[in-house]
């Protein structure tokens, strides 16, 4: 996990389900994904231009009392409960990512990981009040505005419905996700009002940076395919996985008979394949090179399109793959990216304003600790080769 900015945290779980909102993610191979979430080949985002949302905030925290206090800041209290349910998810997935690591280490990263949030409801909650002050409103419908917009820029853009069932699939449910963008929004609106002028992209802006990072928007070449998927039951313990194996070889190969004597690939998919995109037919929409596992990856770039596979074995099981389309290589023309390339300049100048504006607040603010409850700089420790859970 980044230990820059948090990127008001709940949301980071937004910003890697919703296209990689702050760059490409690495390969991974079981991470859910709302058109595929379970074993499957599994993509990698492209490294396409986001948004920066650094300005999205925690929902505003609410006066309290007892002895869970953590931090009061202007008379409002910051609680020990506020902190665990705003980290939960991040870190069951912290700790599940970090299973391998030495204990002392996780439990170290979970310190930094709540320190830093602390730290950052704090920042939000003098945002907030900030907001209040300047009676600044935000609709419903700009949320689901937001919101949509942000599912439409996923690769394949997703519906709101797919959105949610991401969202959830990360431990959050539709009504936080609203209160984390109302939150956003008025942040964002607070800042652009703070510094109108600051705040301002041009064309001409989007144009020198587009033209300094011209490889950024260099798309490689892309192949669609589908694929069904049979996979080894090992349901049961006591059963020999050596048996499973074969038997789900065996499927797969009478299934790939049945296609090439003319059987319907996508009918097939959705009666057999062990994939959720059997839903789809077994489709998989499009990815580059290196997106999927090996093997999956080496036969499907081999393939001409409407050609079938015969077998390919991967981790998760037994593979037909059929090309449905290619994508040659190209890159992205500034006309097709301009608006997107505006947006993502304008968040992150909101991001270093609301930086500045947040520490000229607590320069003002009162900003009270229970005794014991100061916070004290901390460094990870270093463990054997320097590696850092991401």
């Amino acid at each position: 996990m980044s230990t820059y900015y948090l990127r008001a945290l709940t949301w980071l779980a937004l910003l890697c389900a919703v296209c990689s909102l702050t760059g490409c993610k690495p390969k991974k191979t079981t991470t859910p994904d709302v058109k595929k979430p379970g074993p499957a080949p599994v993509k990698v985002e492209p490294d396409t231009v986001k948004p920066d949302v650094s300005t999205v905030a925690p929902a505003p925290v609410t006066a309290t009392s007892g002895s869970d206090v953590l931090v009061t800041v202007n008379g409002v209290d910051i609680t020990q409960k506020q902190l665990d349910e705003l980290l939960k998810p991040h870190l069951d997935r912290l700790a599940k990512q970090a299973a391998n690591l030495p204990p002392a280490f996780l439990e170290q990263q979970m310190k930094l990981l709540k320190d830093q949030a602390l730290q950052e409801m704090i920042k939000m909650q003098l945002l907030d009040e900030q907001v209040k002050k300047a009676n600044i409103k935000v609709t419903d419908d700009e949320v689901t505005g937001e919101i949509t917009r942000m599912a439409s820029l996923q690769k394949p853009p997703a519906t709101l419905e797919e959105f949610k069932a991401k969202m959830e699939a990360y431990g959050y449910n539709y009504e936080q996700l609203k209160n984390q963008m109302q939150a956003m929004l008025g942040q964002q609106k607070l800042v652009a009002q703070k510094y109108p002028d600051e705040a301002k992209v041009t064309e001409d802006d989007a144009k020198a940076y587009y033209e300094q990072n011209k490889a950024r928007y260099d798309v490689p070449e892309q192949v669609r395919a589908s694929h069904i998927l049979i996979k080894p039951d090992l349901s049961d313990p006591n059963s020999d996985p050596n048996q499973a194996k074969a038997a789900a070889k065996a499927k797969a190969e009478d299934l790939l008979k049945k296609v090439k004597e003319g059987g319907d690939f996508a009918a097939l998919a959705k009666e057999n394949s062990a994939c959720p995109s059997a839903a789809r037919g077994g489709d998989l929409d499009f990815f580059r090179r290196g997106q999927m596992v090996p093997a999956f990856d080496k036969a499907a770039f081999e393939l001409e399109v409407g050609k079938i596979s015969d077998v390919v074995e991967t981790q998760f099981g037994f593979h037909i793959i059929k090309v449905t389309d290619r994508k040659a290589a190209s890159t992205t023309s500034f006309d097709q990216i301009k608006g997107t390339l505006m947006a993502e300049l304008v968040q992150r100048k909101l991001q270093e304003l609301a930086m500045k504006y947040v520490e000229q607040l607590k320069l003002e603010a009162k900003i009270v600790y229970p005794p014991g409850k100061e916070p004290k700089p901390a460094a990870p420790p270093a463990i054997p080769g320097g590696a850092i859970p991401q």
